[in-house]
């Protein structure tokens, strides 16, 4: 038995995650962003451990189930152009932590819902909370990490997300069996106002533009100097790759437009939405799925997430290296040309597994197209920050998250009715109708790899162009003439 005190135990276990990770300073930023997308991603886990339980006290169908996670991503939808725009402009560390305890809050009004017109209530306060914090990862992330090691980096904090929701669906089942529902959101939002302090003690306000970049091996992460956030020192043209500057204050109707002009935002933004689409519908009816369909008991499906949650763990880690490792041979696609052949590999190794009725022989595909799903997002969200300024990366972020927003919100409700709609009477046919509707929701997934590709050849154009926009506002910046923003 190990008699060290807890804090010598675990002394070891932190310098190797440090050592991971490039130093102290670079953990503290990771695991905290990281911890970010765990504490949402859990609580859409937690629903659909909590799927059983939840239609069982307000007698509802599986359609108004997946309501309830429409719900949080489709207000999320509408608050997140106005949070891009904060992000921009206010000091995303505060304006963060205002995000967090205001989930916690509702989610603290979940877990007292007396009728399904109360808990869909809180689920749309919830949504509106979340939505600030896609924009605002995206924009520390790109001040925190130097660009050549953005897509590992992202692979690390994205982990976060994965995690998440695996724990939230063991946590949910687990509470399932032995307390009422209610208490799996409470534990969630206590997490939450934990997080919230730890953010507020140990993550400064970054500069933006870079300045404040945590080199590998830094103990302390710096703190931002104060820059005027008056004016816009460029504005890229109509035409790919275009450098033409121009000073002048921008709308943020304006600002928006200016994004989705450059066509490999277009793209990247649909092909990350069309990843989550099919991660909303599978996280949300997973379990529910497993049951009917495998005929698995409480102790072998806590055994199949684990698993699961693994190969997502994996595939997050592979996804970033492979794109950075690739880049730095030479490769400048890279960050299009991985998430392209994963999400291909994704459909195509998904099908078999949803074929077959043993859980044996499904399990090695389903950890196979989890991994290959799962390493996408990391190079995805590393491009998205390579071809726009650091300025504009809130901005930018939240027209994805706008896409990402509605794609999750509608995934679930899609899921359940098309499930519904297959499988006939609930009675005799829900396993077979979920699985058909997986089966049948592969097919976008397959076309994504496609699509993903289809940015191949304006990438670097466009990443060349944000280079030099960022350089001529910051030679601004500089000299005083004008501050970005």
């Amino acid at each position: 038995m190990d008699r060290r005190p807890p804090v010598t135990v675990l002394r070891a276990p932190v310098a190797r995650l440090e050592s991971a990770l490039g130093g102290p300073a670079r953990t503290r930023v990771v695991v905290l962003l990281a911890a970010v997308l765990a504490t949402s991603s859990a609580d859409m886990g937690m629903i659909g451990a909590l799927a059983r339980e939840l239609e069982a006290a307000f007698q509802i169908s599986q359609a108004k189930f997946g309501l309830l996670a429409t719900a949080s991503s489709g207000i999320g939808a509408l608050v997140t152009v106005p949070m891009g725009a904060l992000a921009d402009h206010v000091p995303r560390t505060r304006l963060l932590i205002y995000t967090i305890v205001l989930w916690s809050i509702a989610l603290l009004f979940s877990g007292a819902a007396g009728s399904y017109a109360w808990l869909l209530a809180s689920r749309l306060a919830l949504g509106g909370a979340i939505a600030a914090s896609g924009p605002l990862l995206a924009s520390l992330l790109g001040d925190y990490i130097p660009v050549d090691e953005r897509a590992k980096v992202y692979g690390w904090i994205l982990s976060g997300e994965l995690v998440g929701a695996g724990l939230g669906l063991l946590a949910g089942g687990a509470i399932a069996t032995v307390l009422p529902w209610r208490y799996g959101f409470w534990l969630l939002a206590v997490l939450g106002l934990g997080l919230a302090a730890a953010v507020l003690r140990w993550l400064p306000e970054p500069a933006r533009g870079g300045a404040s970049r945590v080199v590998a091996g830094a103990q302390t992460v710096p703190d931002s100097t104060p820059v005027s956030l008056r004016g816009n020192p460029f504005r890229r043209e109509e035409g790919r790759g275009s450098g033409d500057l121009r000073r002048e204050s921008r709308a943020l109707w304006e600002a928006f437009v200016f994004i989705l002009r450059i066509r490999t935002v277009r793209i990247l933004v649909v092909s990350s939405s069309i990843g989550y689409f099919f991660f909303a519908g599978l996280r949300t009816f997973t379990i529910v799925f497993v049951q009917g369909w495998f005929r698995v008991n409480t102790r072998e499906i806590t055994l199949l997430v684990l698993a699961v949650g693994a190969a997502a763990l994996a595939g997050t880690m592979l996804g970033g290296r492979m794109a950075d490792q690739f880049l730095a041979r030479g490769h400048p696609n890279a960050r299009i040309i991985v998430p392209a052949l994963t999400y291909t590999a994704a459909a195509l190794l998904f099908a078999p597994g949803l074929l077959t009725r043993s859980v044996l022989v499904a399990l090695p595909f389903f950890l196979l197209g989890t991994t290959m799903l799962a390493a996408a997002n990391p190079p995805l969200d590393a491009a998205r920050l390579d071809i726009v300024t650091p300025w504009l990366w809130g901005r930018a972020e939240s027209a994805r998250t706008v896409l990402r927003l509605v794609a999750e919100a509608i995934a679930p409700l899609s899921f359940g009715l098309l499930a519904d709609w297959l499988g006939g009477s609930r009675k005799a046919g829900n396993a077979a109708g979920l699985r058909d509707a997986f089966l049948l929701m592969l097919v976008p997934l397959l076309a994504n790899g496609l699509i993903t590709l289809w940015a191949r050849r304006s990438y670097v154009p466009d990443m060349q162009a944000a280079e030099a926009e960022a350089a001529e506002a910051e030679a601004a910046r500089r000299r005083g003439d004008v501050a970005p923003t």
